[in-house]
């Protein structure tokens, strides 16, 4: 007789019946690796954006402070006209009462359109911001400092000036806004 192990191995078999061996199943394909991040690129933006908010706040305008930017390719004495009121102003938007959010969206919503119809010169009300809730926790106002910093980004603004006492003061703004170039 065999040894106890193969007359395990037989009942074995017999208990089971006939078998068929299982087909083998490739395996998964590996998951890909993640992508390389660009760290000390993310860190380079990340300090960038911090330095060029810090000097956004530098430069935030109080109540009473006028606005004024001029590109390099406008004269002064075109920024001095605006000044003056003596540019007319060939549409107008009032963002009072609007918060921050809601104004910036109007204001590029604005600005393009101007931009889109010829509009040469608009006005942009933002209020002095003296009773105003928009007002942040160094008592500057919001909505004129967002006016500010935008018109500033906006390749299509070639100049901006507040507007005289008679349109507005400090609470307004004259901007020049160039024309669509032809495609």
């Amino acid at each position: 007789m065999g040894a106890p192990d193969d007359e395990d191995a037989d009942l074995f078999r017999s208990a089971v019946g006939p078998v068929r061996p299982v087909r083998a199943v490739e395996a998964p394909p590996p998951a890909p690796k993640p992508r390389p991040r660009a760290r000390m690129a993310e860190r380079d933006e990340a300090l960038a954006r911090d330095e060029f908010r810090a000097g956004l706040d530098a430069s935030l305008l109080a109540a009473g402070d006028a606005l004024s930017y001029r590109r390099d390719s406008v004269p002064p004495k075109v920024l001095q006209r605006l000044k003056r009121g003596e540019i007319a102003v060939q549409e107008e938007l009032d963002l009072h009462g609007s918060d921050a959010r809601t104004a910036e969206a109007l204001l590029r919503a604005f600005l393009n359109d101007a931009r889109d119809h010829g509009a040469g010169c608009v006005r942009v009300i933002h209020g002095k911001g003296r009773r105003s809730p928009e007002i942040d926790s160094s008592g500057l106002p919001v909505l004129k400092n967002l006016v500010d910093r935008m018109l500033r980004q906006r390749a299509d603004v070639l100049a901006y000036h507040s507007a005289p006492a008679a349109q507005g003061g400090t609470g307004a703004v004259l901007v020049l806004v160039s024309p669509r170039r032809p495609r």
